[in-house]
């Protein structure tokens, strides 16, 4: 009874304490709260956390209940004492099993947070109600050395924090590994616990100079960040207590600005709103909708600061976790489990932060040239006859194709490497002739395996019984759950037995039909049960003190069970890898059996995912809303290194229209990857399948996309070698100018190329931000290039002049606005079916010349699907450069074979202010040059080899 009337005496004094350190502001709307927090300038942040009783504390709220309540997420109207004593709730679940003087201790507890949550009230939206004083003490900081590598120290706890595995000493671990790259770990000394399994560069001495400087606080213990240059606080754990127990750690920081970005997977704009948006990271197979936990997890943010600079934080950890933004403006990072391990980059402009995070966590892939043409697949080509038809359909009515995909419908009863002997009975003839033709192919595979059929009657699950690959229940044998074949298991990827095992069924199937890559779906992993036929056991893992804002309220919903062990961990801790494991086996199996160039296309990712495979956003849906949202979807992948991305164009839940597959496909012509996807049941949508009127537009854009193609190449090869981005948003390449910041209804191919789509119905016009400077319409390169209808192409509309403004284009069905910034030169190539094709024939160039007369750009060319051609010096890279009077190869960087043959067969110069009298290549008279003085385009055609040296002169 003591402690009783203890806690009510706390819980009015938590309401007292609450005003008396911060004053809460909030908008009429509700929507834009901030919190003033009075001493020392320091932003506090809400309490995130159950104070303790001891006598630095407040008030005692259970574990997540501020939040939900805040959020609107938790009906607080009835009595929390009504829903049942015995009862685990939210968050905190008392575990089962224990014995009944533990149970009697537990439920003492609740009853204590049920009187302190009562005490305050009605709920709604907004911020939580109770915050952390000033001085809350929860760790101090004891012994703080330097290192070889940078700083150590211990951290003890001050007090209990009723937390079940509180951890009472931490060792604080900051190292200074180059000059603008930080990290810190926070590790149990005592105890080793899970880490991720990801390759990092390794530790070394500490950086000679940096652009960061640190500060410590030793009681209570905080880290803070600066930038060296400017003074401003990066990173500062000191405004809010730090938690760290078993199945519960929290870390909170203030952020500069609230311009954030990051913290995938989520169907959201570019720019994060930090109105108290609470982030959940589970990896869930869930068709995309805002607010909820989707296929990726990429802990990863990047924050615009003042003047342009840009810094990023990453936390490797891949157990399920909440990031809570908050409007001070302030970040807590909430997970559950494993460990705090920090990387700080500084960049100090934001293309700076990309590339230091690429550092850690792998540069991506480079994927053959094949795979950046049209992809073209549905769930419902349910036979080779059908598939073949659509090949020759594309083909009749002219639109490049060069991957055919299929979906489960070519498998045996939907078992993996299978196919169906009836309706697919000339399956490996149907590829082979596919190859025939320059056709390439790929089949979905998922990791279920089925485990249904008796003893030796499937192969892939008989196998990999005897070789020990599944995942396994608490009982040590292979969790079944069930996908589309019924009854199955998943294997275990991160067991080097079971990358064995993989590579040997994509072997023994390839050897049958000879595919070309691979396409993995269904890998959170997917489970239609909740965690196995046989459910999941009672314990810690299941029902942990805190569960994050999961989709389905329950680790294991719409997954296996999270207690279920792998080969390096528990699923607990390894969930949200499985897909990447998966991409990293898919990957290297690929690598041995075609001794090519891999393409992998994944579903489920995390962070690094980018060094194996590339991903497309998944079950999208038919609809103007979704084709707004893959524009910040596929700028946030590139951000987080996997720049192969691209969501299902005319979308894949339910029908979609043909206005919005037009402007879709006009899109999806600039996703750097491309596929049209359709669900089974929907209206045909692929290009051939519409209006004369729609096929025209769509194939456009198919052209134009074709003839991009090397200068997409060419930025992949910038993606792979470099850490560069392919699509990027327009704050990359203009981070001085704040109006770029949160645009994302337009994205950028590199640095030369700005893309404005058209986003909503009925719409012949459409609105762009053009930043300072000069940019030229494509409409006006060559009537080989078939942009838009030259009767909607007006010489007003050729070239832009902009101080930083928003542009009101014409944008009829049939066009998208694209703009070549000035300074760039971009490498173009004629169209044609297949790139196999398409590669043979003559090189373009298009120079875009800067009011003062300077324009460069360069092009990567190698036989596009040989491994490590550029670790192996196997290519071809060229420098071009031009001025107000000429444009020439500036220099051969390398030269191979792959480039003989190749001519330039015209240069187009944008921004030529005078009319030449003379034209020379390579000092031979060019007599059929053409001059347009309203676009001041000038058009030369020449036939010049590419592996030569050359310049062409005006006068």
């Amino acid at each position: 009874m003591e402690l009783e009337s203890t806690q009510t005496s706390l819980s009015a004094t938590c309401l007292k304490k609450q005003q008396e350190v911060c004053t809460l502001q909030a908008e009429s709307d509700g929507l834009d709260s901030d919190i003033e927090c009075l001493q020392e300038k320091k932003r506090w942040v809400s309490m995130l956390f159950p104070c303790s009783t001891r006598a630095n504390s407040i008030c005692y709220f259970l574990v997540l209940l501020a939040p939900l309540i805040s959020l609107g997420l938790f009906p607080v109207s009835l009595p929390l004492a009504a829903r049942g004593r015995r009862r685990a709730l939210l968050g905190l679940r008392a575990r089962r099993g224990r014995p009944r003087r533990r149970r009697r201790r537990r439920r003492r507890r609740r009853r204590h947070h049920e009187r302190s949550v009562e005490a305050t009230g009605g709920g709604g939206g907004g911020p939580p109600w109770c915050f952390f004083p000033r001085g809350y003490r929860s760790y101090r900081a004891e012994n703080l050395t330097a290192t070889a590598g940078g700083y150590a120290a211990l951290l003890r706890r001050c007090a209990a924090t009723f937390l079940p595995g509180d951890v009472g000493t931490l060792r604080l671990d900051v190292a200074l590994e180059t000059r603008s790259r930080l990290r810190f770990t926070l590790r149990d000394p005592a105890r080793q616990r899970y880490e991720v399994p990801l390759d990092t560069p390794p530790a070394g001495a500490r950086a000679a100079s940096t652009l960061y400087g640190l500060q410590f606080n030793e009681d209570p213990f905080g880290l803070v960040v600066y930038r060296e240059s400017t003074g401003k606080v990066l990173l500062n754990t000191t405004v809010a207590p730090l938690f760290f127990a078993d199945q519960f750690l929290q870390i909170s920081t203030s952020l500069p600005s609230h311009f954030i970005t990051g913290l995938g997977e989520h169907l959201t704009s570019l720019i994060l709103d930090t109105a108290w948006t609470k982030i959940t990271l589970w990896n869930r197979d869930m068709a995309p909708v805002p607010q909820v936990n989707l296929y990726g997890s990429h802990p990863f943010y990047l924050v615009m600061e003042d003047g342009g600079l840009a810094h990023g934080v990453f936390l490797l950890n891949s157990n399920a976790m909440d990031v809570v933004l908050q409007p001070s403006p302030a970040l807590t990072w909430r997970t559950t489990g494993g460990i705090l391990d920090f990387y700080v980059f500084l960049g100090p402009d934001p293309k700076s932060v990309v590339r230091q995070y690429l550092d850690v966590v792998g540069y991506p892939f480079m994927p053959p040239y094949w795979g950046l043409g049209f992809h073209l697949c549905r769930w419902g080509y349910s036979s080779t006859a059908i598939t073949r038809e659509v090949v020759i359909n594309m083909t009749a009515a002219r639109f490049p194709l060069d991957v055919q995909w299929n979906d489960l419908d070519y498998m045996d009863a939907k078992r993996d490497f299978t196919f169906n002997k009836k309706t697919f009975k000339d399956y490996p003839d149907m590829v082979r002739d596919f190859h025939q033709n320059g056709l390439r192919y790929i089949m979905i595979v998922d990791p279920g395996i089925s485990s249904s059929g008796p003893p030796g009657t499937y192969k892939p699950y008989d196998d990999g019984l005897k070789r020990g690959v599944f995942i396994q229940n608490a009982t040590g044998q292979p969790l079944i759950g069930k996908v589309w074949p019924g009854p199955t298991a998943y294997p275990d990827f991160t067991n080097p037995e079971t990358r064995e095992w993989w590579y040997d069924m994509v072997k023994e199937f390839h050897d049958q039909v000879p595919f070309d890559g691979m396409w993995i779906d269904m890998n959170e992993p997917s489970n239609f049960v909740e965690g196995s036929q046989d459910g999941c056991p009672s314990n810690n893992l299941e029902d942990p003190p805190y569960v994050p804002g999961v989709f389905g309220g329950r680790l294991q919903a719409g997954t296996i069970c999270a207690s279920s062990q792998q080969y390096l961990s528990s699923h607990y801790n390894l969930h949200s890898l499985y897909g990447l494991t998966e991409a990293i086996a898919s990957h290297d199996a690929l690598v041995r059996v075609r001794g090519k160039r891999p393409f992998v296309i994944s579903r489920s990712t995390f962070a690094g995912h980018g060094r194996y495979a590339g991903h497309w956003t998944g079950d999208v849906w038919s609809d103007w809303e979704q084709l707004y949202y893959s524009i910040p979807e596929v700028l946030l992948f590139n951000l987080f290194g996997v720049p192969l991305v691209g969501a299902d164009i005319c979308g894949f839940v339910s029908d979609t229209t043909e206005e919005l597959c037009v402007r879709w496909t006009q899109l999806g012509a600039f996703y750097p990857f491309m596929r049209n996807h359709n669900d089974h049941g929907n209206r045909p949508q692929e290009p051939y399948a519409f209006s004369p009127a729609a096929q025209n537009a769509m194939r456009k854009a198919l052209y134009l996309r074709y003839s991009l193609l090397p200068y997409l190449y060419t930025l992949f090869h910038k993606a792979h070698s470099a850490g560069e981005t392919v699509a990027r948003p327009l704050f990359l390449e203009f981070p001085k100018d704040p109006n770029t910041w949160t645009v994302d209804h337009q994205l950028m191919w590199g640095a030369g190329l700005l893309i404005t789509p058209v986003l909503e119905a009925g719409k012949t016009k459409v609105s762009g931000y053009f930043p300072a400077g000069t940019w030229y319409s494509l409409a006006g390169v060559s009537a080989s290039l078939p942009i838009c209808s030259r009767q909607h192409w007006a010489a007003e509309d050729s070239t832009i002049h902009s101080k930083g403004q928003w542009i009101l284009l014409p944008a009829p069905l049939d066009t998208i606005n694209v703009h070549v910034r000035a300074g760039h030169i971009l490498p173009l190539q004629e169209p044609a079916f297949r790139t196999v094709e398409s590669r043979k024939k003559g090189m373009t160039l298009t120079v875009a010349l800067t009011t003062d007369g300077f324009a460069r750009g360069d092009l990567f060319w190698d036989d596009g699907e040989s491994l490590q051609t550029f670790e192996n010096g196997d290519y071809t890279q060229i420098l071009f450069l031009a001025t107000h009077v000429s444009v020439g190869r500036g220099e051969l960087l390398r030269v191979n074979s792959q480039v003989d043959g190749l001519l330039l067969k015209a240069v187009t110069v944008l921004g030529v202010t005078s009319p030449p009298r003379q034209v020379l290549a390579n000092g031979a008279l060019v007599d059929d040059f053409s001059y347009r003085s309203d676009t001041q385009v000038l058009t030369i055609p020449v036939s010049l080899p590419m592996w030569e040296q050359f310049a062409i002169t005006w006068s």
